[in-house]
């Protein structure tokens, strides 16, 4: 069963290079409802992600409407460069989209510590590719044109 089994969501992931295998490792996720209503459980843990902060904030008003997801780095203790990652890819995704970046939330995993120009790069890139390539059942298809 796909993510999208649930009516109104659409779905991609694509390989960009955060993973060694060569495997997806940045996926979106978009919810265009009817609703829009979104919740999140996070850790409890005092050293959060840059994610995890960002999204806690972003979900607060109970409204997503996508979410991007990368695995190949955990985006923490990555300090203001990590942040400043995190919200460049709610920025993107928001834009490509049409929504707020404020509903838009940003999920990593991976090596904790790895958050450089790179993996900025190739998460941006993701997050175009996988938006480019959204679909209902979630199956991998080749990019739509610009």
């Amino acid at each position: 069963m796909s993510v999208t089994a649930a009516q109104g969501f659409e779905a991609a992931g694509v390989a960009v290079g955060l993973k060694s295998t060569g495997k997806p490792d940045v996926a979106v996720v978009v919810n265009r409802g009817p609703r829009k209503v979104g919740a999140a459980v996070f850790t409890s843990n005092r050293a959060k992600a840059n994610p995890i902060i960002w999204s806690q904030q972003a979900v607060a008003d109970g409204v997503v409407e996508a979410i991007v997801l990368n695995s190949g780095g955990a985006n923490c203790f990555t300090g203001s460069f990590g942040f400043q990652t995190t919200h460049q890819t709610a920025e993107k995704a928001a834009e490509l989209l049409g929504v707020s970046a404020g509903d838009v939330l940003v999920c990593s995993t991976g090596l904790i510590g790895t958050g450089d120009e790179v993996f900025r790069q190739r998460v941006l890139d993701g997050t175009v590719g996988a938006i480019t390539t959204l679909s209902t059942d979630g199956e991998r298809r080749p990019p739509r044109p610009s």
